[in-house]
């Protein structure tokens, strides 16, 4: 993230419950995909784990972005 949206996020995170809620997701999901990659070895299993954290992790950036869009229209 851009530090203009870390700024952004930080300015509306306590107003907006669902921009919080995306950001505190994003970091967990970029926390669990963290510690699989730091592993060796993946079994089938993990790496089908990491897989659907990436799919989840760029679905929700998508909807941070649209929201951070729309904050970013407010600031000019």
């Amino acid at each position: 993230m851009e530090a203009k949206d870390l700024d952004l996020i930080e300015k509306y995170g306590a107003s907006d419950t669902q921009l919080k809620a995306l950001w505190d997701q994003h970091i967990n999901y970029e926390k669990m995909l963290d510690k699989l990659e730091s592993k060796s070895y993946l079994s089938p299993t993990e790496m089908q784990e990491m897989k659907e954290l990436k799919k989840k992790k760029l679905a929700g950036k998508t909807t941070l972005s649209a929201l951070l869009d729309k904050y970013r229209q407010l600031e000019a």
